[in-house]
């Protein structure tokens, strides 16, 4: 029995203790948003950016894994403000004004992996302040006012490996050493600070596992490196900073740089004869960045660096204003970036050597052809021209590029294009010429470019696409040819492209379509345009259309105002895509499609039907797409969701019904939804009385939707309640409104279930007892109370405890001596029955009940039943049926707790063992007289007689 408390105190106590350490999954954020995820990440993300917070919202939910607060006005950050949220991995606090991080605020955030704090306030770092992060990888500190580091506020941070301090107030280099020494330190950024020399003999350590430094400084004057402490150094940084002095480089040990890799070189921060200094003492050096530096290129400085034996990788962003240059000594290079120079030349010859590149960038300036050099890059794979004022392309430009593989001439000024420019391009994958002026394909791609995967023909002003334009690409999967201005398309000009699959294009919307044989095609974006004219229906759409077996994504936009005419869409449209699962349809349709339009496509899980009128939707559309998960209602005029609890759309997470015309919000709406996890009602014209209090209490209390942006919720209705905000509605006064009736019910409640309980926990037995005795009536009066309908002499009542005394006293003498038919509960009762039914048989169906008592009897429930209903019987017939033997001498106030007992010995006389035990004989003769009734013949003459019975 013990046990069995226990279990129930667990049971009892369980739902409390899982309340308790089941984080809050409160959604009704007021201050952030939950990231949308679109599969079933466990991983909650808070976007909480942005808002002009200037405390950490409280209602975090405790399982979030990231979490963005920049650009908010936090000031400080205290314990309380990320206790308890151990399951976060990324947290972003850049872009406020927190001066002060109380020590152990970060204690919680056990597996936190990325923390930024750029662009804050902070002076100074104490002992405690990053305790317990001890799995961060990066920590972001740049842009902060730092003067100060406590030698031991990196200790427990063993996973370190990317540290940013740049544009802080450190002045002494000594600072920093306690994270040189963390083992798993990589990256350190130290730019721009109040160093005024950075030299390793400052350092007490002998190693570290640094392999990326970044270091300048308003004062740096010296950057000396004459200890091997950094045996793994790859890269290094020097950039300049606002009046910063210049900086000398003293490194006479060559073998100590022996595996820097990578050098970039920002600004005048050496001087020219420093730079090439540098530059001969790393003789690994394959990766050379030279970023404001055009004076010194002036110089002569390119020279040097041609001569670099290792270098591959040559980057020159802003360093060649309207000046030229020759990379004639440079033939080992494989990647050249000359991006963001405002090049408007590149003179012959400049490029010309350069016979082992293959990568080429020049992005971003204002060149007004293909570089003639370009044509003699015969190793060159990858080529990036896009950003120029290029309007022509000739035949020669790409010559002898033959290995070309991507080639970007996006944003220029092409207006044309020739088959010659191009044709020799036999290995080209990617071809980008997106927002140019291009007005016809012409020729070009009918027999060139057969490897051809991806072309991006986007925002240009082409006029028409015929057929066999795209005939010669074979290869091609991915095909973008949206225009800036409608023209004609040829219904044939996509045939051809047997392997795409994936074509985003612009269409008119009499467009007559062919697909045919497009059997691959996974992906349509078409957006359609109107020249003013109504359109008849195209009897072969639908063929068109059937061939699209594999199609997984379609979506069809309309630019333009369709006039109030419905566009040609038939049902059948979807017909043949069994596979289809997102489908977007934008200005699209006039009225709800047809009940029967998805009736094919079982497998769709995004469904967007936005900017169309569907305040008569029919809830049958959805039920032949069960499986949907995101749903787009977006400017739909609808005004009731009724629809929704007929769709039957329970794998539904995510539900967009902005900008309608929702006043109300039913409890069966969001309860006909069981997976929604994302809602947006954002400009909704609510009604802020009592029909919406469910819905208002629903978005306050839920932990399993979260209501986008629900605190700034306006009233529309009443007139007095405009502009207020929604989840402000009093809905105390809702149920005010019924105060009398709610009393009368939950009061009415309340009693009835305090007499059930009273009822079942201490009636329940007397209950069960009154129904038996019921049923022994019918019982007895359908057997007519006939003698000969008993089956036994006497029914023997007794404690187990005193089993012994009947079976070797009483039985010896009253069934063998005397001859009675004794019933016994252990030998007669019927197996299966229930003991109250073998009771109340036993006592029924004998001609009298003896009762044997003693202080046990009395404490035992089934005997008092057992006497209460023999008593019963007593009372009811008024004839001899009981008989009470007493084993031992019990006081009548003993009694007292049992009151049928005492009225019982009030009534009739009663046998004592106890004072017979000298004279058994007389006992048992007094106990035989009991049982016999005028009607029994004696069962042993020889007996005597005693006095008379109960």
């Amino acid at each position: 029995m013990a046990t069995r408390g226990h279990l129930l105190l667990f049971f009892i106590l369980e739902p409390f203790c899982l309340l308790h350490i089941t984080p809050s999954l409160a959604y009704s954020l007021k201050n952030c948003t939950i990231l949308y995820q679109e599969t079933r990440s466990a991983e909650v993300s808070l976007d909480c950016a942005n808002r002009n917070l200037e405390t950490i919202p409280d209602d975090f939910p405790k399982n979030a894994a990231s979490v963005q607060l920049n650009n908010n006005r936090l000031k400080k950050i205290t314990r309380k403000d990320f206790s308890k949220m151990s399951q976060l991995r990324r947290l972003h606090l850049g872009f406020n004004q927190i001066d002060i991080v109380y020590d152990r605020s970060f204690s919680d955030l056990v597996f936190l992996k990325t923390l930024s704090m750029e662009h804050n306030n902070l002076n100074h770092l104490t002992r405690d302040v990053f305790y317990g992060l001890s799995n961060l990888t990066l920590l972001n500190l740049s842009n902060n006012f730092i003067q100060f580091i406590d030698c031991s506020a990196f200790r427990h941070m063993y996973c370190l490996q990317t540290l940013d301090l740049g544009n802080n107030d450190l002045q002494q280099i000594v600072e920093i050493q306690p994270v040189l020494q963390l083992p798993q330190i990589q990256t350190l950024k130290l730019r721009c600070n109040r160093f005024s020399s950075f030299e390793t003999k400052e350092l007490s350590l002998n190693f570290s596992s640094l392999r990326e430094i970044d270091i300048s400084g308003r004062n740096l004057e010296r950057f000396s490196i004459t200890t091997p402490i950094f045996p793994f150094l790859q890269m290094i940084s020097l950039s300049g900073c606002e009046g910063n002095s210049t900086l000398k480089w003293d490194i006479t040990d060559k073998t100590l740089l022996k595996r820097v890799v990578k050098l970039y070189i920002a600004d005048a921060v050496l001087s020219f004869i420093e730079t090439e200094k540098v530059l001969k003492s790393l003789y690994s050096l394959s990766h050379l960045r030279l970023q404001h530096l055009d004076e010194w290129i002036r110089k002569g400085l390119l020279t040097t660096v041609c001569k670099l034996p290792a270098l591959k990788t040559l980057d020159l962003p802003n360093c060649l204003t309207n000046f030229t240059l020759k990379f004639q000594p440079c033939s080992e290079l494989t990647q050249l970036y000359l991006r963001e120079s405002y090049i408007s030349k590149l003179p012959k010859g400049s490029l010309q050597s350069l016979e082992q590149l293959q990568f080429l960038n020049l992005t971003t300036n204002r060149l007004t052809n293909v570089p003639f050099d370009i044509r003699h890059l015969s190793s060159l794979e990858i080529l990036l021209v896009g950003n120029n004022l290029i309007s022509e392309l000739n035949c020669e430009d790409f010559l002898n590029t033959t290995r070309l593989i991507e080639l970007y001439l996006n944003n220029n000024r092409i207006t044309k294009l020739k088959r010659c420019v191009l044709q020799g391009l036999t290995d080209l994958k990617v071809l980008g010429l997106s927002n140019n002026l291009i007005l016809t394909v012409g020729d070009t791609f009918k027999k060139t470019l057969f490897k051809l995967e991806v072309l991006d023909m986007s925002h240009n002003s082409i006029i028409s696409l015929e057929s066999g334009d795209f005939q010669g690409l074979q290869k091609l999967k991915y095909l973008n040819v949206t225009r800036n201005s409608i023209g004609k398309v040829n219904p044939e000009v996509f045939q051809e492209l047997i392997n795409l699959e994936s074509l985003t294009v612009c269409l008119p919307y009499d467009y007559e379509p062919n697909f045919t044989g497009l059997q691959l095609l996974e992906h349509i974006t078409l957006y359609l345009y109107n020249d003013g004219i109504l359109k008849t229906h195209h009897s072969n759409i639908n063929e068109s259309f059937f061939t699209l077996k594999s199609m997984k994504t379609l979506t069809m936009i309309s630019k333009d105002c369709h006039y109030g005419f419905p566009l040609d869409m038939p049902t059948e449209l979807l017909q043949s895509m069994k596979h289809l699962e997102s489908f977007r349809a934008l200005n699209i349709y006039i009225n709800a499609p047809p009940a029967e339009t998805f009736h094919f496509n079982p497998q769709l899980k995004s469904l967007t039907l936005a900017e169309t009128d569907l305040s008569n939707l029919n809830p049958g559309m959805f039920l032949p797409i069960p499986n949907l998960q995101t749903l787009d209602l977006a400017k739909c005029k609808i005004k009731s969701l009724d629809f929704l609890t007929q769709a039957n759309l329970s794998a539904l997470r995510y539900l967009k019904l902005s900008n309608n015309e929702i006043s109300q919000i039913k409890e069966s709406v969001y309860q006909a939804l069981p997976s929604l996890t994302y809602l947006d009602l954002s400009n909704n014209p609510f009604t802020c009385e009592c029909l919406n209090a469910d819905f208002i209490t629903w978005v306050k209390s839920n932990k399993e939707t979260q209501v986008i942006n629900a605190h700034q919720y306006v009233c529309s209705f009443p007139v007095h309640k405009q502009g207020t905000l929604l989840l402000d509605f009093d809905i105390q006064s809702c149920w005010d409104q019924g105060n009398f009736f709610f009393f009368v019910s939950s009061s009415s409640l309340v009693v009835l279930t305090l007499l059930t309980s009273f009822v079942y926990h201490f009636l329940k037995w007397h209950l069960i007892y009154m129904f038996h005795l019921f049923l022994a009536f019918l019982y007895d009066s359908r057997k007519g109370k006939k003698a000969d309908s008993y089956q036994f002499d006497a029914f023997v009542s007794y404690n187990s405890q005193d089993e012994d005394w009947v079976y070797h006293e009483m039985l010896p003498v009253l069934e063998e001596e005397q001859g009675w038919r004794l019933c016994l509960d252990h030998r007669d009762f019927q197996p299966g029955k229930p003991i109250i039914e073998n009771i109340t048989d036993a006592i029924y169906g004998s001609r009298k009940t003896i009762c044997v008592i003693s202080r046990s009897y009395l404490q035992s429930e089934w005997c008092s039943r057992e006497i209460q209903m023999a008593s019963f019987r007593l009372f009811d017939e008024k004839k001899d049926v009981l008989i009470l033997l007493f084993l031992e001498d019990i006081p009548p106030q003993h009694l007292s707790p049992y009151h049928r007992m005492r009225k019982l010995l009030k009534k009739c006389t009663y046998l004592s063992w106890s004072k017979a035990e000298k004279h058994p004989g007389v006992f048992w003769q007094n106990v035989r007289k009991a049982l016999q009734t005028k009607d029994d013949p004696p069962k042993n003459p020889a007996l005597l007689t005693g006095p008379t019975q109960c």
